[in-house]
């Protein structure tokens, strides 16, 4: 197939949709696809990938792109690259990843017309919460995380406790997790936190940490990714997601589970989806549950050769491949039915 990938953002931008979109794309040309991809993210480091990318297309070079596809994918809608299907109609297939509202849950005009425009789609939804979120059907298919760089290293000692991964934004929960970490002080109980990740929030969280007397627990890395993460993760305990907003899916928490972390969400969206039954769960967005949850799960004793072989069963269908092999069938079965043309009588 000739398969036109549109990802609003895309390597080298950091984030969820990116790492997904790089990792379908991959695997679409390892299976012997073309594929070429849109973004609007800008001109990168000159990386070379198995495929074309083509970043900030004009008008007419999009319309040149849709007419060469053969099925044209948005891994996630994208209303910028949506409009030469009504000149060049083509099969469409939709990804969802996260809500089409505002963050408030209401819809904006934007959010009406993407969700009308579904109907027009064969549409995908990496979660149950997604899948009933859309108002149209779906078929859920969880995220892939990359496999072959986020692994256990049997050889390293986990010495930290905890870590957290993500933005620095409200959202994300951080601010819950220093609150946690402050009640489990009062309680003459001390683990250690690394905190990866930049945004607008790492000074007031900072300002917290001093607060609160918790600058010989906490520790702020900034951004690690690729490599560095996975030496990071490999090195900690627990990954903890302590998200204030309902996450889509938590292709994070995948990750730390994949280098071998326990892992501790906040019962939040798809969390629990993409851990299945290998999380502890706490109260969503409650500083005291978590704070019971981290004292718990270190105090615990625990079985770890028996959770990281449980982990693997986990892990095998949200492997790059299997999810590529499952949306390759979603779009083969979308183009032949779009191409499909009724015999003559």
């Amino acid at each position: 197939m000739r398969i036109l990938l549109s990802s609003h953002f895309f390597y080298p931008s950091v984030g969820g949709i990116e790492q997904v979109s790089l990792a379908l794309a991959t695997q679409f040309a390892r299976a012997g696809h073309t594929v070429k991809v849109i973004t609007t993210t800008p001109q990168s480091d000159g990386s070379n990938f198995q495929f074309e990318v083509v970043r900030r297309p004009s008008a007419l070079r999009l319309l040149e792109l849709v007419r060469w596809s053969e099925v044209v994918f948005h891994n996630n809608i994208s209303l910028r690259t949506w409009w030469p299907l009504v000149l060049v109609p083509r099969p469409w297939v939709i990804a969802h990843h996260t809500w089409m509202a505002r963050t408030d849950s209401s819809l904006g005009l934007r959010d009406r017309l993407k969700h009308f425009l579904t109907r027009f789609a064969t549409n995908i939804a990496i979660s149950q919460p997604i899948a009933g979120h859309l108002t149209v059907p779906s078929i859920i298919i969880g995220n892939p995380y990359r496999d072959e760089l986020f692994q256990r290293d049997r050889f390293v000692s986990r010495d930290i406790d905890l870590i957290f991964v993500g933005r620095l934004v409200p959202d994300k929960g951080v601010d819950i997790l220093i609150g946690a970490l402050k009640h489990l002080r009062e309680r003459n109980f001390f683990p250690n936190l690394t905190i990866v990740g930049s945004g607008p929030d790492l000074t007031r969280l900072r300002k917290m940490v001093e607060q609160f007397q918790l600058a010989d627990q906490v520790a702020f890395l900034g951004t690690r990714t690729g490599q560095a993460l996975v030496e990071q993760l490999n090195r900690h305990r627990v990954i903890i997601v302590p998200s204030r907003w309902q996450e889509p899916f938590g292709l994070v928490a995948l990750e730390g589970i994949a280098c071998g972390c326990r892992a501790i969400i906040a019962e939040s969206g798809g969390l629990l989806e993409a851990t299945g039954s290998h999380a502890v769960v706490f109260e969503h967005e409650s500083h005291l549950a978590l704070a019971d949850a981290i004292e718990q799960t270190l105090k615990d004793r625990f079985d770890w050769e028996d959770y990281w072989r449980s982990v693997e069963e986990h892990l095998r269908p949200h492997r790059a491949s299997e999810v590529a092999r499952r949306y390759l069938e979603v779009l083969a079965k979308a183009s032949a039915r779009k191409s499909h043309k009724p015999k003559r009588s």
